[in-house]
Formats: C-alpha cells, sequence, structure tokens
C-alpha cells in the first residue's frame, strides 16, 4: 500500500453522523469474513492446530453467515446515503467474496496437525475479542479524547498484529523448538521437580519475577547499544498509543524476546498450568499498557506496570528517555535507578532523532539499512 493510499485510511473520524462508521464496519466484517470464509475452505492451512477441537461448525457456521450479511448491508446502507460509498462498495464486495469461499466446514479429527499451517483463525478471533474489549474502553475512558481510533500508524500496527498471530509456527520454530531441543540434551534436575510442586499462584509470581528480570536487561541493553535501538526503535516510533501499538515490533526482538522468556520458563520447570496462566496474562497485558487510556491506579502502578506507567517509557519527553523498562514488574526500575512517574501523564511519543520509514516493510529493512550505513 502507498504512502498517499495508507494516509488515506489512517486518522479517519468515525464520530456519527460522520458517515464513514457504516463504510468503515463493512470493510471491517467483509474482511473477517472472508479470512473466515478461508478458514472453512482451507482449514489444515489456515487453522491452528490447537484450536480445532474446539470448533463447533453450528455455531460457526451462522456467525459467519451473520457477519456477511452485516457487512453487505453496512455497505449498502454506506452507499444509501452517498457517504464513503466507495468504501461501502468494497465491503459489500468483500462480504459476497465470503459467502462464494465459506462453503467448506473444518474437520478437526481429520486435519493431520503435523502440517505447515498459517494461524489465520488465531488473528480473526484474538483481533475480534480484543477490538470489542478495547475498542469501546478506549472510548469511555480516553487518555487523549482527540485520538480517532483509526489514529495514525494503525494500518502498519494491524499488519504486525496480522504477522505476530498467523506467524505462530513460524515464530515457534525459532524460538519454543531451540530451547525445547536444548533441554532434550539435559536430565530432569531435582530442584525442577520441587517448583513444578509448588501452588500454581505461587509459580506464577515467579515467571513473572524471573522472566521480567531477565526482559528488563535485554530491554535496556536495545535502548543503550546504538546498534541494538535501531532494532527497538522501531517499536517507539508509534507517535500515538492505543492497544495496537503494543504490535509494533521487529521480528528481530520478538524472537530475543520470546527466546529469553521461555528459556528460563522451560529450565525452571513451571507446571504448563502456570505457564498457560503467565502467557494468557502478558497477551493481555502487553495491550493493556499501550491502550489510550487514562486510568492511573495510585497504588497498583508501584506494583505492576499499567498504562500510565508504560507510557512514560514510549514519551519522548526529554526526561522521560530511557527510563520505565520493566514489562510487568516496577520494582526493577526502582532498584536499578530508572524509574520515573510524575504527578502528569506523558503527552508526546515516538522516537526523538531517528526517522524511522511508516510502514512494515520499510522498519524491517531500517536496523540493517543503519548498519550498512555505519560500517561504510
Amino acid at each position: 500500500m502507498s504512502k498517499a493510499l495508507r494516509d488515506k485510511y489512517e486518522d479517519v473520524d468515525l464520530s456519527p453522523g460522520q458517515g464513514k462508521g457504516s463504510a468503515a464496519l463493512a470493510l471491517f466484517l467483509g474482511s473477517l469474513s472472508l479470512l473466515g470464509a478461508l478458514c472453512f475452505w482451507m482449514p489444515a492451512v489456515f487453522t491452528t492446530p490447537e484450536f480445532r477441537g474446539f470448533y463447533n461448525t453450528g455455531i460457526l457456521k451462522p456467525l459467519l453467515q451473520l457477519c456477511i450479511v452485516l457487512g453487505f448491508g453496512c455497505g449498502l446502507f454506506s452507499m444509501m446515503r452517498h457517504q464513503s460509498a466507495g468504501y461501502g462498495l468494497t465491503g459489500m464486495v468483500l462480504a459476497v467474496a465470503a459467502a462464494l469461499v465459506g462453503s467448506g466446514h473444518i474437520e478437526a479429527p481429520n486435519i493431520d496437525g503435523r502440517n505447515l499451517y498459517v494461524g489465520l483463525d488465531y488473528f480473526v478471533l484474538t483481533l475480534v475479542v480484543l477490538a470489542l474489549v478495547f475498542v469501546p474502553l478506549e472510548r469511555a475512558f480516553p487518555k487523549d479524547p482527540a485520538q480517532n481510533i483509526l489514529r495514525k500508524g494503525w494500518i502498519t500496527d494491524l499488519k504486525y498484529f496480522m504477522f505476530s498471530h498467523m506467524g505462530v509456527q513460524l515464530i515457534s520454530f525459532f524460538t519454543v523448538i531451540p530451547v525445547q531441543v536444548f533441554l532434550h540434551q539435559v536430565t530432569t534436575w531435582e530442584f525442577q521437580l520441587w517448583i513444578a510442586a509448588q501452588p500454581i499462584w505461587l509459580q506464577f509470581i515467579e515467571i513473572l519475577l524471573v522472566v521480567d528480570f531477565g526482559t528488563y536487561w535485554i530491554h535496556r541493553t536495545m535502548h543503550e547499544i546504538p546498534a541494538l535501538w535501531k532494532i527497538h526503535a522501531v517499536h517507539h516510533s508509534t507517535e500515538q498509543m492505543n492497544w495496537l501499538a503494543s504490535s509494533r515490533l521487529h521480528l528481530i526482538e520478538i524472537l530475543v524476546n520470546r527466546l529469553a522468556g521461555y528459556l528460563p520458563i522451560f529450565v525452571l520447570g513451571f507446571a504448563p498450568s502456570a505457564v498457560y496462566a503467565y502467557l494468557v496474562f502478558i497477551s493481555f497485558h502487553a495491550i493493556f499498557i499501550h491502550a489510550n487510556v487514562r486510568f492511573r491506579f495510585p497504588v497498583l502502578r508501584w506494583l505492576l506496570a499499567t498504562p500510565e506507567y508504560h507510557h512514560w517509557h514510549h514519551s519522548s519527553e526529554d526526561e522521560a528517555i530511557d527510563k520505565n523498562y520493566a514489562g510487568f514488574l516496577p520494582i526493577y526500575d526502582v532498584l536499578f535507578g530508572t524509574v520515573f512517574m510524575p504527578k502528569h501523564l506523558a503527552s508526546r511519543y515516538g522516537t526523538v532523532s531517528d526517522n524511522i520509514p511508516d510502514g512494515i516493510v520499510g522498519q524491517f529493512l531500517y536496523p540493517f539499512r543503519s548498519w550498512f550505513k555505519r560500517s561504510e
């Protein structure tokens, strides 16, 4: 997508009466319907093996049909009002395409889970659930009331969100599998059995303590070593914070963070239930602390990173630079002298001196181009 076309779709006011809400809804429902239809059409390719056993076509099929009808209807309504008619027509075309494609069915027991797959269903499900939670939350309690739902950079962040959710198998290949291969070479240690026997709530806290200690120093290193900052600067390039901003991470940073997180978890031998609880928590927490919400949490913010706390880490204001590295536990910033929590909220975001491209491809290449220029 060209910059001109991307700018046309970004920072769009969807307030009632503007004539753009129904068109945006048509595009959203039409796109999700088409993606869902692809999952019905080729489940062995587009669905996640771990989810297939939970799918009920008796529920999913009518739900898909409802989304198709609603997407088509919103597009038709937009065209009848002669407002954003082109977008409305696009939504209608997507809905019709979904109706034509979605004639298959998910056969969970008959699909070989060892095949290569794209987690398209994982992307659709998480996007819908998170949008239903965070879009209303950000509209009801906005930190920046003037910021639009479709704010500047949302298309780029949505692409990052799509990659991180659809590329589960690829990311796991470079993170979980190497850790499992490494651990296969060692025997089970006695302390692993002792850790796994502890109460789940205690293991959950221990995982937070252990993982956040490691990620604190990785995070700080990425800020303080110029070559590594070029990777992490991509995450800081967003100039408006909302729930999608958490997805803007360079591939190298994703792999490093996941590898650093999985290694201590598996080495120490935490019970699977504690690990699952941790993964669910961090998935929601990472999105929440980037959200455009004005919650302050006067006491909790010193125990657990909050949106106020993490927004200061993203701030480009001079006094906030290189502060609040902790992902979960502010105690590490307190101990190592990097905490910053003034009485007012952050108001300016983005990088200070880095000229980072807008698109996902340009951002992926940005560190490599920077390194190449430095070596000349």
